[in-house]
């Protein structure tokens, strides 16, 4: 075999593999994406540069938020204990569903063959009129504290889903599509916003604590998909380091490790020069970021200087750890300090035998912490520009799963509606918007009919709110045209509304 090493020349030959070519062609194309994206120096001499104040923190247009924080109920909370009021249901108790308001829609298997069919199951909670208006909020006793800031929220009754089961629901929702492999919202956020601190990270997600720990949820779900890998959320810990491997290792000082960082950034320099890989440069960017994070992360999580007044908003719960109110505490410092996209995400809404038991429990985990933080947020005057939403993968069904008792209904997945809500941001509060049929199991129209068959998410129609929806409504209060935030990816420009998503103008203030 012939050795060439030592001819500079033949050795850039052999690097140059037809993947490596692609690799910086495609590299050329994303800084050049990227710079213009964020209005930052990666080509400055190049990229049209915008004055601040016509976006004012937006990518395309004026933005109503800088940040959103994100309450991801992971299971399918019930829309019908806990927002979507319908009291005629009483006289339909252990009827069963007509077949016209199921109108052959499809169903899981867990319920398809059970021997008692689809028994009707009313909510045994009672539900109060807040702001007692036309306009008012119905909220169930289940959530007694979120019921006295329903004046600021804004419920949505009819987002409604393809998808059926946890895992392509719960990716869809987040990815803008139900197979694997896309890039989050978050992450798309900070691919087109770029960061508000250098200190600490464009995403951060935290996981609350739970009775009822079901399903498991996988880093793809904030992951950066097929953007560069700083776009990824980053999992902050309630136990140890709140980032794993943030601190030095015994033996180690911090002048150790910048000489270590700096070492391996000179390395990783050549080997980006030879190679053109872009994930080279986004190590190189997560290194120095870990670096930042070492003083900045402690500071954030202790919450000791925080006073007993900020306590009695969210509870006791939040002086524990890891508890959906510590994060919630947590997630309103990090808005403070800068951090543009937070995502809490708690588990055990998957009520298919013990709702009564498992419900109240997990409203108990989150009632007083989400109208803690909506109380928080508007005290330092950050709700106006702060958007929160609430919401999970889909809703539960009217009918009973398993046996029908006042201790022991259950209820099964429901895609058709189901309620989110959102508050601050630009959205408009004390406000409800799309309704469901006397069942709840349909999006109605104005005159409360059934919209059949399921509403259109490419032909939007008013009144309704698909998934894709909600996220372009998300990144349109933050100041990005969903159909404009793209990359390019084997050969196609993807985003994260796929082809459709409308933005719900009727929501915005």
């Amino acid at each position: 075999m012939t050795n060439f090493l030592g001819d500079p020349v033949l050795e850039q030959e052999l690097l140059s593999t037809r993947r490596q070519l692609f690799g910086k062609a495609a590299l050329g194309l994303g800084t050049a994406a990227l710079a213009s994206l964020t209005q930052g120096n990666a080509l400055a001499d190049e990229a049209p540069q915008q004055k601040p104040e016509d976006l004012a923190g937006g990518l395309h247009h004026r933005a109503k938020a800088k940040r959103v924080i994100y309450l991801f109920m992971s299971g399918g909370p019930s829309h019908l204990d806990m927002w979507d009021y319908k009291p005629g249901l009483n006289d339909k108790f252990n009827e069963q569903l007509p077949d016209g308001i199921r109108d052959g829609q499809r169903i899981t298997g867990m319920t398809a063959r059970q021997k008692n069919g689809l028994p009707i199951c009313p909510s045994k909670y009672k539900f109060e009129k807040q702001d007692n208006n036309q306009d008012g909020v119905w909220v169930s006793e289940l959530l007694p504290h979120t019921a006295k800031v329903a004046k600021d929220l804004c419920v949505v009754h009819s987002t409604f889903t393809e998808a059926i089961n946890h895992d392509p629901a719960i990716t869809y929702i987040q990815t803008g599509s139900q197979v694997p492999g896309r890039p989050s919202l978050g992450a798309w956020l900070s691919y087109g916003l770029g960061s508000m601190n250098k200190d600490l990270p464009h995403y951060v997600v935290m996981h609350a604590k739970t009775s009822f720990p079901e399903q498991s949820l996988f880093n793809r779900l904030w992951g950066p998909g097929f953007l560069p890998s700083e776009h990824q959320g980053i999992l902050m810990r309630s136990q140890g380091d709140p980032v794993l491997y943030l601190s030095n290792p015994p033996g180690v000082t911090r002048e150790n490790r910048r000489q270590q960082l700096d070492a391996l950034s000179a390395i990783n320099s050549v080997q980006h020069e030879q190679f053109g890989d872009p994930e080279i440069l986004a190590r190189i960017t997560q290194h120095e970021m870990a670096y930042r994070m070492q003083s900045s992360v402690p500071e954030l999580m202790d919450l000791s200087s925080e006073s007993e007044e900020t306590f009695k908003l969210y509870g006791e719960d939040a002086k524990t750890p890891g508890t959906f109110a510590a994060c919630c505490l947590n997630a309103r410092r990090l808005a403070e300090r800068g951090v543009r996209n937070i995502q809490i995400l708690h588990r055990g809404w998957d009520a298919h035998g013990r709702l009564p038991t498992e419900h109240e429990s997990q409203c108990k985990d989150i009632d007083r912490a989400c109208a803690g933080l909506i109380q928080d947020l508007k005290r330092k005057g950050m709700l106006d520009d702060t958007l929160v939403v609430w919401g999970g993968e889909f809703g539960r069904t009217v009918y009973c799963q398993g046996t029908l008792t006042d201790k022991t209904y259950g209820r099964d997945h429901h895609p058709r509606c189901f309620t989110t809500w959102m508050a601050g941001g630009g959205v408009k509060p004390g406000i409800t918007y799309g309704r469901t049929d006397d069942y709840g199991y349909n999006i109605a129209d104005a005159d409360g009919n059934p919209i059949f068959p399921q509403p259109n998410k490419e032909a939007w129609t008013p009144g309704t709110m698909h998934i894709h929806d909600l996220n372009a409504t998300i990144l349109h209060l933050m100041g990005i045209d969903h159909k404009k935030l793209t990359y390019r990816y084997q050969g196609r420009d993807f985003r994260l509304t796929d082809v459709d998503g409308h933005v719900i103008h009727d929501i915005v203030s």
